[in-house]
């Protein structure tokens, strides 16, 4: 079932120093700027294909043609399959929020960085596989 869902998210509290800090967080406008942003980007990405807008639509072929990795991905992809034992599905969903990723980070390719944090969305319900 947790295979389906694309993003694992552990929400811990947060303690009282957090809270009770000085420092300013984002603001949910410049959050929502970048979002918006990164929609644009994909709305021109997918502009030749009516029925696709967005990465979280793409097909597993255009996962292939729009989610290239260099080797340094490559290696981290395939070890978290290995460690998580992951299935395909997974492998493509984690290529789709780690292109997401990048889109936010107004970022043309899929960075190591980018690839890692996707990892971790789908591994936060199995043993640590890192170390």
């Amino acid at each position: 079932m947790l295979d389906r869902i694309d993003l694992h998210v552990e929400v811990t509290p947060v303690s009282f120093n957090a809270l009770s800090s000085s420092r300013e967080a984002e603001r949910s406008s410049e959050i929502r700027a970048r979002v918006m942003k990164a929609r644009a980007w994909q709305e021109k990405r997918f502009m030749e294909d009516k029925h696709l807008h967005f990465n979280a639509q793409m097909s597993p072929n255009r996962v292939r043609q729009i989610c290239e990795i260099d080797d340094m991905g490559q290696a981290l992809i395939k070890r978290a399959m290995e460690k998580l034992g992951l299935s395909a599905r997974a492998y493509d969903r984690i290529l789709k929020v780690a292109r997401t990723i990048a889109d936010l980070a107004e970022s043309v390719r899929i960075k190591p960085e980018h690839l890692a944090e996707a990892i971790h969305y789908r591994s936060l319900d199995r043993d640590s596989w890192a170390g």
